[in-house]
């Protein structure tokens, strides 16, 4: 057997994204990789409630070490000269300033609440500095000149014509909304990011480095490696299965994307597809449960939901996202006549998950916890502790020959920890994970397992950074947006406009994240789009959770378009072609799934939401039933139409045919249905009637 699943390819993913690089050996970045170590250590003891602070407080903190890590790490990851260097570890040193500021002042600032004074204003605009600056160095510019003009528009909006005018807003007010209290930087997004992100975002480091994804890539090679365009099914699977730990597509990318591009490459693909189809694939990591990308959890923030609400209307659409991704890359290797790799020289899908089962308990308990009811922050650090066990049990016994000794010891640790859980004594759990690093370092194997440990704290706190500072910047947006109330004038067009036109609105909607997305982010690309079309939606009669993930799944598929497409161009130096190219063929493979949140808003069962005329006339689960089905069969003549292939090549009209077909399935009529059926019908046997051997007999 060839060993397919171990061949990385060699590139500079840090060409893009230079966090893909590891911290550098020099003192600098061996000073950095302890600060590093130090913040996941604070983030997991405030999550295991070993340290209370209050959450103004713990938000402030988050954003001092993201602020100390961020500024002198990207500094000297990107090579840049002493001076810039000494800078940045001034601007570090500003952001323990102000979290240290936020800890001593905290009660004297809530006494002068709407009315701070000089020092606090100089404060606030020395933290508004710092986030703008820690967002351009971090991310670029596009996400800070966005936040800018809002900026902007707070301070000077009493001078805008028209809808847009504001009865205006000193500068202290503007300060205070954005620097103090939980209105602005230290906001909804900011208190997730320092609370379930980080939480999930370690919890996918430590899987990772106990070889989850080389389970996951053998599981996916196995399965469909043989088949009709393999190679990119497999990395459609495998960032599929990637996606149910980590919920950071660029990371996606840079981790299963290292093997499917190169391999898909090989296999005949080009570069800009192979490219188009990782991206794409790692993207849906986003809304691919348990762990779901940052924008869930700020939903679930912002509509006062449990986690697990989101979770349970994410998961038929992100199964359909990527049975949509896979059918394209079907179709697309059918029309290239791409084939499947030597099954001989395959892994078995069932060896793999015979030898690796016991990486996927903790994301069954990750699961369970989640829909017993309890918060995603409890269920993350049950997990976490859980993995760093398993990672540590696992070095621990290696050197044990004797089986009954083994079997004991995981036993024990199975007791103990269900013990634990089923009395709620969490915090002894770390207790656990504090004996296991005792007894490990006694053991050759145990002191290099406690090093894995602690570069996946360091690891960990440096994915958290983009996510982080973004976070605490669309603040800013949301600070404007609530002191303005701009968000009313965009959402009393989409209301004006949909009363007669509900798919005019959507599209409206589904435009504003699309271009939005050119410039940023999904985070803050929902951040606004949710705040100004979600609630017009919610007038026009879609349920709250519907409108936000119509929002949210756009946000994913904007990601993917020019010219920021982060995780195109983090593809880029992998596939050794243009992240522009990338970005086109992300665009097409992607082009199924723009069916799948219209289907959801005009049938809100396909999220498992119940109300709707199809639940009233035939039941919740048969309704969720037949949603399902109509929605593959739209997806399956999307992909058609724009791919031009089923089993052979089709003309022009046979494609256009396809496209009005699954156009007509997608609004929620009865009479819709039947003339979309009819089509499709109509499609199928002028396929079956026009194919090659017919046409040469």
């Amino acid at each position: 057997m060839s060993d397919l699943s171990h061949q990385p390819a060699a590139v500079d993913v840090s060409l893009h994204d230079p966090l893909a690089e590891s911290f550098p050996q020099n003192t600098a970045g061996r000073i950095l990789f302890w600060i590093a170590v130090v913040f996941s250590l604070y983030q997991i003891a405030t999550a295991a409630h070993l340290l209370n602070l209050n959450s103004q407080i713990q938000r402030a903190f988050h954003l001092g070490f993201l602020l100390l890590l961020g500024f002198p790490l990207l500094t000297l990851l990107r090579g840049r000269s002493s001076g810039w260097q000494v800078l940045s570890w001034m601007m570090g040193l500003v952001g323990v300033g102000i979290a240290l500021y936020q800890y001593y002042e905290y009660v004297p600032l809530m006494m002068r609440a709407g009315d701070i004074n000089n020092i606090d204003i100089f404060v606030g605009i020395v933290t508004l500095i710092a986030v703008f600056a820690a967002a351009w160095v971090v991310m670029g510019p596009a996400l800070p000149i966005v936040a800018g003009l809002f900026l902007f528009y707070a301070m000077f909006g009493e001078y805008f014509p028209g809808a847009l005018q504001t009865r205006g807003y000193s500068v202290g007010q503007v300060v205070e909304q954005m620097s103090f209290g939980t209105e602005g930087i230290y906001g909804t997004p900011l208190y997730v990011s320092a609370t379930y992100i980080f939480l999930f975002i370690l919890f996918g480091s430590f899987l990772e480095k106990a070889g989850m994804i080389k389970l996951f890539t053998d599981v996916s090679l196995g399965l469909v490696g043989h088949r009709m365009g393999g190679a990119a099914k497999v990395a459609v699977i495998s960032s599929g299965l990637m996606g149910t730990i980590s919920g950071s597509g660029v990371a996606n990318v840079v981790t299963t994307g290292q093997f499917t591009i190169p391999l898909m490459k090989r296999f005949g693909y080009r570069a800009a597809f192979a490219g188009g189809v990782e991206a794409t694939a790692s993207m849906g990591g986003q809304i691919m449960p348990p762990v779901m990308g940052a924008v869930a959890f700020i939903m679930a923030e912002t509509l006062g939901v449990a986690y697990v609400e989101v979770v349970r209307a994410a998961v038929i659409p992100a199964i359909l996202y990527f049975a949509s991704a896979f059918w394209m890359v079907h179709l697309e290797a059918g029309r290239r006549d791409l084939r499947g790799m030597a099954k001989a020289d395959l892994p078995s899908a069932t060896r793999a998950l015979r030898e690796g089962w016991y990486l996927i308990l903790p994301l069954a308990v990750l699961v369970f916890l989640l829909f017993s009811g309890f918060t995603p922050l409890y269920a993350g650090a049950v997990g976490l502790a859980l993995t760093i066990m398993l990672i540590l049990g696992a070095s621990l016994m290696l050197g044990v020959p004797n089986i009954i000794i083994r079997v004991i010891f995981w036993v024990g640790v199975g007791l103990m920890v269900g013990y634990l859980l089923q009395n709620r004594q969490e915090v002894l759990l770390w207790g656990v994970v504090g004996l296991l690093l005792a007894l490990s370092v006694f053991t050759n194997g145990g002191r290099a397992t406690i090093w894995q440990v602690i570069d996946s704290l360091a690891e960990g706190a440096k994915t958290a950074l983009s996510v982080g500072v973004a976070c605490a910047l669309v603040g800013v947006i949301i600070g404007t947006m609530t002191l303005t109330g701009a968000a009313n004038t965009f959402g009393i067009f989409i209301v004006s406009v949909g009363e007669n036109h509900l798919m005019l609105s959507l599209v409206l909607t589904m435009l504003t994240c699309i271009v939005l997305g050119m410039g940023i982010p999904t985070i803050p690309n929902y951040i606004i789009t949710s705040s100004i079309a979600a609630p017009a939606l919610l007038e026009l009669g879609v349920p709250l959770i519907v409108s936000h993930m119509f929002v949210f799944y756009f946000g994913i598929l904007a990601d993917l378009t020019p010219p920021v497409a982060l995780a195109c161009f983090a593809a880029a130096p992998i596939a050794r072609e243009s992240g522009f190219k990338i970005s086109l063929e992300a665009i097409k493979v992607s082009a199924a799934g723009f069916i799948i949140p219209y289907m959801a808003v005009y049938t809100p069962t396909l999220m498992l939401q119940t109300g709707g005329p199809l639940e009233a006339a035939m039941g919740f689960y048969p309704g969720v039933a037949y949603i399902v089905a109509k929605t593959v069969i739209s997806i399956g003549l999307w992909g058609i139409a724009v791919i031009g292939w089923l089993g052979w090549r089709l003309a022009v009209w046979q494609r256009v045919f396809a496209m009005i077909a699954a156009f007509v399935l997608v609004v929620a009529h009865p009479w819709s249905d039947v003339i979309g059926y009819l089509l499709t019908a109509l499609f199928v046997l002028a396929w079956w009637y026009l194919r090659p051997s017919m046409r040469t007999a």
